[in-house]
């Protein structure tokens, strides 16, 4: 009889087979590679050796508020932070973002209809929080730059305004919002500013010290009153951890949450979690002090010397052009009439590399998003010459349509009014999901028809064939 743990990890290591991977510098998106495997060896030895431990309970573990500390202390010097400046350690940056936004909310119990004034670019995890916790969104249009129109987001705060969000970078262009105009104007309002750097907060600094171009943004701002940085991002730590930075501890207050409202223990949380695995925060630990500042600079250098390349590379295909210059590194691609992004990306993934597809939003053109890491410096040549042949193979086919009477069916319908049946024939109509030969669900092999059938459905269709397309995934098994 074969032994159940090594099956178990034998199945595990089956099933990863069909995953993206995450090391070699190929996967340009949800994935962040120092290229470093010594790197990657201690955050999950770290990760394994705290996997059990729980940090709702800090007299409980005291080492992991201990490495907490420190990874706040080490954020706020990254940050020009004030000595005032107080952090929590959260699960990934869209905790980050709900916590900015609920602190700011619960700050001010007055504003009994309370809003938030955000760039059309900001992190759709703002619309997220919006949902959650009852904060209107006030979205403002950006410049034709794509940053935020610091002008217009002044005069979009009102009384019911409880906070201000810029971004260094956004996600899908990766540029800086005017941060310092943006902040002065949520000061003179008396309004909290967070600066959405998810994303850029670890590696932006390095950024400046290297001597780039990098529009001020940190703690260094005056009005800036919170920073969200992820740490499973440009500081490589393993998934989940992000950091959540406020200039002062009256302004984090906000953010804990206590009862006594029942006989039990008096929860007592920091983030939204009450049980919180140590593992995460002990990776992004140990994976912080195997780099450490001289090792994150040498890897700043590195990601930007990849995204300088990929840039120059990208403009010499005919085909296609960046869409903004970077800030960061993050590149925007968009193509031009002779093929599509959605065939593109396509064709990267068959020759090995993931590139993500961005649908067309307010006017603009779908385009192909890539978060560069470190470890795709070493392969720059690689993935240059992937996108010369993909955009060779796509221009070849020609850019995928959708046909008009489909197009003239989508918009008439209304996602309010639809059923699981109606839903169900719109999936299989797009592609997203199919039937395989042993009877189960079969995901589409080739995405391009489906994203360029979602491109054409309006925002709120997207949303309701998504989610539609997740719950038909998420069935048990037995």
């Amino acid at each position: 009889m074969s032994d159940p743990q090594t099956h178990a990890l034998q199945r595990l290591r089956e099933m990863q087979q069909g995953d993206l991977p995450v090391h070699g510098g190929r996967t340009l998106a949800y994935v962040y590679d120092s290229g470093d495997s010594e790197v990657a060896r201690v955050g999950s030895e770290a990760v394994a050796a705290y996997a059990a431990s729980n940090a709702l309970d800090p007299t409980a573990f005291p080492s992991l508020l201990q490495m907490e500390n420190e990874l706040v202390g080490f954020a706020c010097d990254l940050l020009d932070a004030p000595p005032s400046a107080v952090g929590s350690v959260t699960s990934g940056g869209t905790e980050s973002v709900l916590l900015a936004v609920q602190a700011a909310r619960d700050s001010r119990p007055s504003v009994t209809a309370p809003s938030m004034v955000i760039p059309s670019t900001a992190h759709a995890a703002f619309h997220k929080a919006a949902h959650y916790f009852g904060v209107r969104a006030a979205v403002v249009p950006v410049g034709a730059d794509f940053r935020a129109d610091a002008a217009a987001m002044a005069a979009a705060i009102d009384e019911s305004t409880v906070l201000v969000v810029a971004s260094a970078p956004s996600y899908a262009h990766g540029v800086v919002d005017p941060v310092t105009e943006i902040a002065a104007a949520a000061a003179a309002a008396g309004v909290r500013c967070h600066v959405d750097a998810c994303i850029g907060g670890w590696v932006l600094p390095y950024a400046a010290r290297l001597g780039r171009p990098v529009p001020p943004w940190t703690f260094a701002v005056e009005g800036v009153t919170s920073i969200s940085v992820d740490t499973h991002k440009y500081a490589y730590a393993p998934k989940g951890t992000s950091l959540l930075l406020h200039r002062t501890s009256s302004l984090r207050r906000a953010q804990f949450f206590a009862s006594a409202a029942w006989p039990g223990y008096t929860m007592l949380n920091s983030t939204m979690q009450s049980t919180k695995s140590g593992g995460p925060l002990a990776g992004a630990w140990a994976v912080l002090r195997t780099i450490g500042d001289d090792g994150y600079l040498r890897l700043a250098r590195e990601v930007f010397s990849a995204v300088d390349q990929l840039a120059a590379g990208v403009e010499a295909i005919p085909a296609l052009r960046a869409v903004v210059p970077p800030d960061s590194t993050l590149l925007a691609v968009a193509t031009d009439d002779t093929c599509d992004p959605f065939t593109v990306t396509d064709e990267m993934l068959a020759r090995g590399w993931y590139v993500q597809p961005q649908l067309s939003y307010d006017g603009g053109p779908p385009t192909i998003h890539l978060s560069v890491s470190a470890a795709t410096l070493a392969r720059v040549d690689e993935l240059l010459a992937a996108f010369r042949e993909s955009v060779a193979a796509a221009q070849a086919v020609g850019p995928v349509a959708v046909d008009p009477a489909v197009v003239s069916f989508i918009d008439a319908l209304d996602p309010t009014t639809l059923g699981d049946d109606d839903f169900d024939g719109l999936l299989a109509t797009s592609g997203l999901v199919g039937e395989s030969a042993d009877g189960g669900l079969a995901l589409p092999e080739r995405m391009a028809p489906v994203n360029a059938m979602l491109d054409v459905a309006a925002p709120a269709m997207r949303e309701a064939l998504l989610v539609a397309f997740l719950d038909r995934l998420s069935r048990p098994e037995r």
